[in-house]
This record gives structure tokens, sequence and C-alpha cells, in this order.
């Protein structure tokens, strides 16, 4: 049997699975509160600078608070370096997601994981302990090039751990995680005033998902290496080692599992990896532009949750938990026939931009600053719902080999628009319309360039670059189907597109000695297997 066959032997989502899913969920809760450090740490009190004969007189602080602000005087002339160390925070996540996100298609994805993860905590104690801002800065940069890798192999892994109808849910489950992270940082930071304090405690959860993840096997939830990266690499006999644990874990009989080997010419060193994704024509059209206005509206209406008016604490707070309803919601509607991945993307992008252009009209004043906030709410909950479904979409249009690569470009050009978006909300020194029209703007094109993408609902997931080569398949035009035989003349050629004969109709039994696959140009194609 291959892989998926031998995950229904298994179980899809076993008690096992859902161990080892919880410690990759709890690490989200970790990741969120390094990306969110900045936001509470560089909190900006009121200030006061007297000049006297033209020399500034000591900087007068008010109100009760301790972060690098008040401890490096990063005011007037200095204020942009607390935007800037949450854009080096950014710049390190590009950087991890092009270089050690990759890395995980070649040298598997235990391995990157583990290391990325306890190299980020022993940095996030280095954030903790600067000396200087410069310090500072460089650590944050290094902890976003760790976080960048932990975040794409952790998220793979949820996904690889189960079979192919559980993708949408625990692909979606290390969002909602993560959202609760920050509001579990927002309450951690509204306890924990002192900004070092407050870096040192929050980092210690990273310790304990990194001793869940490889030091209580009294608890089962030391983390395997992936088994379909194993069995699309050739590794047969260690992704059935693997696939056999998981089902004496789940109590299920693993005696007569047996992994046939894997098919196709994607094996160990093949020329898999970031230069596939530029010289394979398929490939080449999914890894440009498609996560950057995404991810500049979600970023920059996280990040600049503390400069909407109100209690900071309550906002960030509010930020994380305004996206919990959206999960359900998006999980309900990729589901759905009628929405699918792609029309459910681009109805939550342009949902974002109309809330960020509503929000552009309201004019800021203490009677009207609730429906402001509303606004930013909403755009919030929905581009909350697109950016999980980018995430679940990336990973179904790629071929288990390039997998991470595919997430790594695509998530690297998602970190450029997280880069620009610490500075877009301090774009209101322009004009207080000027933030909401930038992520207005990125929504209504991030959601019609999405359309431009095939549909992947109900299509089997692809483990090889074979299985999406464009050379070999051909669209038939109005053929039908009678029984189990194409009465098209290319019915027996190795992969032939029917785009309109099947009609979402299971193939299964369409075409004897043919297995049903899906191409992503939209068509179903039929498979000849070896005689």
């Amino acid at each position: 049997m291959d892989v998926e066959e031998a995950f229904q032997v298994v179980g899809e989502f076993g008690a096992y699975q859902k161990r080892a899913v919880a410690v990759l969920a709890l690490t989200q809760v970790y990741m969120a509160c390094q990306s969110m450090l900045v936001v509470l740490v560089g909190a900006s009190p009121e200030v006061h600078v007297e000049k006297h004969d033209g020399v500034h007189s000591p900087v007068t602080f008010f109100g009760d608070v301790d972060s690098i602000v008040t401890e490096w005087l990063l005011v007037k002339q200095q204020s942009y370096k607390v935007s800037l160390a949450g854009s080096l925070f950014f710049v390190g996540l590009l950087l991890g997601s092009f270089v050690l996100g990759p890395l995980s298609d070649t040298v598997g994805r235990r391995p990157v994981y583990l290391t990325a993860l306890f190299l980020e905590v022993l940095l996030g104690y280095v954030t903790a302990a600067s000396p200087s801002y410069e310090v500072f800065a460089a650590s944050r940069l290094l902890v976003g090039l760790m976080n960048g890798a932990i975040g794409l192999v952790c998220f793979i892994l949820t996904q690889e751990y189960v079979g192919k109808s559980y993708w949408a849910v625990t692909g979606t489950l290390t969002s909602m995680t993560f959202a609760v992270g920050i509001a579990l940082f927002a309450a951690l930071g509204f306890v924990i005033r002192p900004w070092r304090t407050l870096a040192t405690a929050a980092n210690t959860w990273g310790v304990l998902c990194f001793l869940l993840s490889t030091c209580v096997p009294a608890l089962s939830t030391t983390l395997p290496e992936s088994p379909r990266w194993l069995y699309c690499r050739r590794h047969t006999r260690r992704a059935q080692e693997v696939m056999r644990y998981m089902a004496l874990m789940n109590g299920r009989p693993a005696h007569k599992l047996t992994l046939r080997p894997a098919g196709g010419g994607s094996g160990g060193s093949g020329g898999s990896g970031i230069l596939q994704l530029a010289t394979h024509p398929l490939l080449r059209l999914r890894t440009f532009l498609l996560m950057y206005a995404c991810s500049l509206v979600y970023y920059g209406l996280t990040l600049g949750a503390g400069d909407v008016s109100g209690n900071r604490y309550l906002n960030v707070a509010m930020s994380g938990l305004v996206e919990l309803p959206a999960y359900p919601l998006c999980v309900y509607c990729m589901n759905r026939p009628w929405a699918g991945r792609r029309k459910s993307l681009s109805a939550f992008l342009c949902l974002s931009a109309w809330a960020c252009l509503g929000a552009i009209f309201i004019p800021e004043d203490a009677e009207t600053s609730l429906g402001v906030t509303s606004l930013a709410l909403l755009g919030k909950l929905t581009v909350s719902a697109a950016f999980n479904i980018v995430y679940v979409y990336t990973s179904e249009l790629y071929p288990t080999v390039v997998r991470n690569a595919g997430l790594g470009v695509c998530a690297m050009s998602c970190r450029v628009g997280g880069i620009l978006a610490p500075f877009v909300p301090s774009m209101r020194a322009l004009a207080a319309a000027v933030p909401f029209s930038v992520f207005s703007l990125s929504g209504f094109s991030a959601g019609a360039l999405v359309l431009l993408l095939p549909e992947t609902l109900g299509a089997p997931p692809a483990h090889t670059l074979e299985q999406l080569q464009p050379g070999s398949r051909r669209v038939l035009e109005n053929k039908k189907l009678h029984g189990n035989k194409c009465e098209s003349r290319m019915a027996g050629r190795c992969r032939v597109c029917c785009r309109h004969a099947l009609k979402r109709t299971r193939i299964s039994n369409f075409a004897q000695n043919s297995r049903p696959n899906r191409c992503y140009s939209g068509g179903w194609f039929l498979e000849k297997l070896p005689s």
C-alpha cells in the first residue's frame, strides 16, 4: 500500500496524532508571544522634553510604563527604532522562511524543527537580557530567523501527521492557537509590566514546548519524522516504522502494514527545492505574490492594535480573540463545494478590504472611536480567516517533495508585507485615513489575484513532481463517459485531462486499470497504472 492507504489503516487522526498536533499547536502559542513582543515591550508612554537655550533637558515620562522606550530613551528622533525592531523580526522571518524552511525538504522536518526551536529559546533569553538597543535589535532579527523556520515546519507537520481529509482542521487549529497566544500574551503583559520580566516569562513557554517535543516519552508526545516526507524521499522502511508506531499508539493492528516503494523520480537528491519552483511551469505560476497583501493587512491590523484608541492590553487581546470565530467559519466554507479554497479566500480578503474602507470614513474622535475599533476588528476577523485559508491552500498546491520550499518562498513574499506592516500604522502622521487605505487596496488586489489559481478541494495530494507534469496532459472538451470506459481515444494515454466530462464525479470506477487523480489546471485526469 502507499502512504495514503496506510493512513486509512493507522487512523487518519487517531489519539497519537492528536497528541502530536497538540504539541505543535502549543508551539504556535510560543510563536505568537515572540511575534507580538515588541508591541508591548515597545510601549511608548506620554513624554515631555523641555528645551532651555536650545539644549534638551532630561526626558520626563508619564505613566507606569517600563519598556525599551523608557530604558533607552527611544523618543523624538529615536522613536523609529521601535518600529525598526519589529521590522527586523519580520526580516528574520523572511530569511528563515526562505533559507531554513526549504532545508526541511532536504534533511527532514524534525531536525529543522527541533534545532530552530532550541536556538529560538536561547535567543529569546538574549532578548530579555539585552544590555543595549543594538543587542536587542540583533536578537530580534535572529529570533525571527528561527521563528520563520519553526512556523513553516510546524504547519507542515500538522498536515503530514494526519490524513488528507483532516488537513483543513489541523491547519486551522495552528492558526487558532496562534490567535489564542496573542490574547494570552496580552494578559501576561497586563500582569507583568517590567519588559525584561515579561520577555523572560514569555520565552519560558518555548522551553516547555521543546521538552514536550523531545523528552517526555511517558506522555507519548515525542515527535517523529514526517512519514509522508520519508515515503516520498524513498526511505520506505523508516516511513513504515513511523506508520506502525502510529498504529500501535492508536490501538490499531500494525503487523499487516507494508508500504510499497514510492514511484516517481523525486527521491533523495534530485533537483527538487527552490530551483524546481522557478523551473517547473506549473509551480512557477503559484509561487509569487499569493500571500503578500494578505500578510500586510493581517500584521498591520495586529501590530497596530496598540495604537488604536483605548487600553493597549485590551486591544491586543481583542485582536487575538476576534480571530477565533473566523476559523470555524473558514473551515466550513473551505469544505463546501460551492465555495472551496479559492472562492472562500477571495471573499474573505474582499470583506477585510471593505471593513478597512469603511473605517476611512469614520472620523476619529472620542464619540466614534468605538466604530473605528469595531471595523478594525471586523477587518482582522475576516483577514484572519483568509490568512488561515492561504496556508491550507498553499500546502495543497505543492507536492510533498517541495511543499516546504513552496511554502517558504510564498511565506517570503508574505514576510515582505510583515516587514512593512509595523510602519503602516505610523503613517497616521500623514493622514488618519492612510493606513486603512493601504490595507483596503491590498485586500482588494489580493482578492482579485487569487481567482487566477486552481481549486484544490477534493483533489488527492501530489507527492512527486511527476504528478504535475504539464507535458503529459491534454484537455478533452465535452467527452462523455459510459460505464467503465471513456469513449475518447485519449483515454489510454498516461495522464488525460477530462475537464468537463466528469463534473466533480468520483472516477474510481470510470477507467479500468487507472488511478483517479486530479490535475492542477482544474480538470480530472486518469493515470494509467503499469501493467
